[in-house]
């Protein structure tokens, strides 16, 4: 049922996306998907179960020309994850969201202590996310955000304003707590050592006879 429901640019079902590339594909069951006209997807990105993505304040409005939602190339959206679109959102290549990460453009607006808050007109601010980043479980990316490249939000926190390249933030509100310096690296140091590539040309069956190997001498040892 999975495989049959979801949505790609060789069976799109009942969506018209503005554009979707090759390899791309929308995980079912889907969340809220409405303004497919002026959303566009990138080739090879991920889109996981109950994922919600709109364009416009609401289904079948004339957005004009442009595309107001932009998905790059490689992106993973993470399951349950929004991207709400009532003005431009740019989600740069090779981004990946964990689950339940919300990006919306709009914020509801309390000028008038005298009308309740969800009847006054929203504020909108366009929001673009760089290339490369990570966007931890559970972060929320305001409107006006502007992320640079290769940027690392942490699960839960809360993101407005100007983030810049290569920096990890937290927190709510989200603030720089590591950046990468060209001459001392990143500051402060990462604890850990960096992971261990598989080497090019490495098969999957040799990575299985290597796990089961490691299985294999560490039980050896245990009985030894």
């Amino acid at each position: 049922m999975q495989r049959t429901g979801a949505v790609t640019a060789e069976h799109p079902g009942r969506f018209r996306f503005g554009a979707m590339g090759t390899g791309t594909r929308l995980a079912f069951p889907l969340g809220t998907v409405f303004g497919e006209p002026w959303i566009h997807l990138g080739s090879h990105c991920i889109i996981g179960e109950q994922v919600t993505l709109t364009a416009g304040l609401m289904p079948d409005l004339d957005l004009g020309a442009e595309p107001i939602l932009r998905i790059g190339d490689g992106v993973v959206l993470g399951r349950g994850s929004h991207v709400i679109a009532d003005t431009s959102v740019t989600i740069g290549s090779d981004c990946y969201f964990g689950p339940y990460v919300y990006v919306t453009s709009t914020n509801h607006s309390y000028d008038d202590p005298h009308e309740p808050i969800g009847r006054q007109w929203p504020r909108m601010d366009p929001v673009s996310i760089g290339p490369g980043c990570w966007i931890g479980t559970g972060a929320v990316i305001l409107p006006g955000a502007r992320i640079g490249r290769n940027v690392v939000v942490a699960a839960g926190a809360v993101v407005r304003g100007e983030v810049p390249d290569r920096s990890v933030v937290a927190g709510a509100p989200a603030k720089v707590v590591r950046r990468w310096d060209p001459v001392e690296g990143w500051q402060p140091p990462i604890r850990t050592p960096a992971p261990v590539p598989i080497p090019d040309g490495v098969t999957p069956e040799q990575l299985l006879a290597l796990a089961e190997w490691e299985a294999e001498t560490e039980g050896a040892g245990e009985t030894a």
